[in-house]
């Protein structure tokens, strides 16, 4: 079998103190299934901007081309933000997720049982909470023309973004929804604001329209506003959700607070192949970049859905996954679980218990 070829994009803050410890997790539990990789690396986001003054430079393209499937870390920072600036690290990323053609990005949250004193929620909250969130990647406020900035007659400013999706985009998502959801527990929740948006309107009526094609899994809509609401107050109600992409932007990190921390949450964008970006769902922590004392639990569990979806490697998902469980159930913290576990010495606990 041939070596597999990763791209590792670390990018911001934090970005290279995860990545690393996911790419040796990642190389341990390829070795134990008898297979190698390469891991290529590159720039993304504020650091490229530095470097070549491009947040996607052209040899990142090339070694994401080049590759089986794409780990990154995180962009972004103060260092970045000016509001006037032409190039951000964020358009990097958006760039990036458009350039591999991913449209669907799954962010699952499943709380360890060993964490319920991290989360402000009640235990009873979190009994049964096992949900996978589905975000549409490619429309929406993030994509749609125009966009910009006008000046007015007689001075200020008007500010545009404009909300689109086609038909394409929405059936593609929330049929993929309803097929994850027929392996799952059977029940489809698509999050929309249908009472104020005609893309939400499009997006219920071609929700309505893909369920009656699958009998056996029961939808339900649900208004994000209420939704929000809804996965703090009743979380095990839902099994698959499914929105559109600035709604899954927030509902996902909303979700973060059930698993006890962002540090912990997983996430992979995938389109009509194999290949897929991997990435934790939490930003490039600037505050405590260099520090060796963030969480890379969200990366390494990004790493295991790689293994999964793109490199067809389940037993090594597994491996990772049992083996982050293991670490948690033995008492490993980081500094935002409560504990004083470094990033390294998280990293090769974890690795430890995939040896085993």
């Amino acid at each position: 079998m041939t070596a597999a070829t990763i791209a590792l994009l670390p990018g911001d803050g934090i970005g290279p103190e995860i990545v690393d410890e996911a790419r040796k997790c990642l190389e341990v539990g390829l070795a134990r299934a008898g297979r190698t990789a390469r891991f290529p690396e590159a720039l993304v986001g504020g650091r490229a901007i530095d470097l070549t003054g491009s947040a996607l430079p052209p040899a990142t393209l090339e070694a994401v081309d080049g590759a089986d499937a794409v780990l990154l870390g995180a962009v972004g920072g103060p260092k970045w933000d000016a509001p006037d600036a032409k190039v951000r690290p964020e358009q990097g990323l958006l760039a990036l997720r458009r350039h591999l053609g991913v449209w669907a990005n799954l962010r699952p949250v499943k709380p360890f049982p060993e964490l319920a004193d991290a989360t402000p929620l009640k235990p009873e909250r979190l009994a049964g909470v096992d949900l996978l969130c589905i975000r549409e990647l490619t429309g929406g406020l993030y994509f749609g023309e125009p966009k910009g900035r006008t000046p007015l007659d007689g001075g200020g400013v008007r500010a545009v973004d404009t909300l689109v999706y086609t038909d394409v985009e929405i059936r593609r998502v929330v049929t993929l929804a309803f097929r994850l959801a027929a392996q799952r527990r059977g029940k489809v929740t698509s999050i929309d604001k249908a009472n104020v948006l005609e893309s939400s309107r499009l997006w219920r009526q071609l929700a309505t329209e893909i369920g009656r094609g699958f009998p056996d899994v029961a939808l339900e809509h649900q208004l994000v506003d209420s939704a929000a609401m809804r996965l703090i107050t009743h979380p095990s109600s839902f099994d698959v959700i499914v929105t559109e992409n600035m709604f899954g932007d927030i509902l996902t990190d909303e979700a973060a607070v059930l698993a006890g921390s962002l540090g912990l949450l997983p996430s992979a964008s995938l389109g009509d192949g194999p290949r897929g970006l991997y990435e934790p769902i939490h930003g490039s922590a600037p505050d405590i970049a260099g520090q060796g004392i963030a969480n890379p639990i969200g990366t390494i569990l990004s790493a295991a859905m790689l293994a999964r979806h793109s490199l067809d490697a389940d037993a090594v998902a597994r491996r990772i996954e049992d083996a982050v469980a293991r670490a948690l159930a033995d008492g490993c913290r980081t500094a935002d679980l409560g504990g004083r576990m470094s990033t390294a010495a998280m990293g090769a606990a974890i690795r430890e218990r995939m040896e085993g």
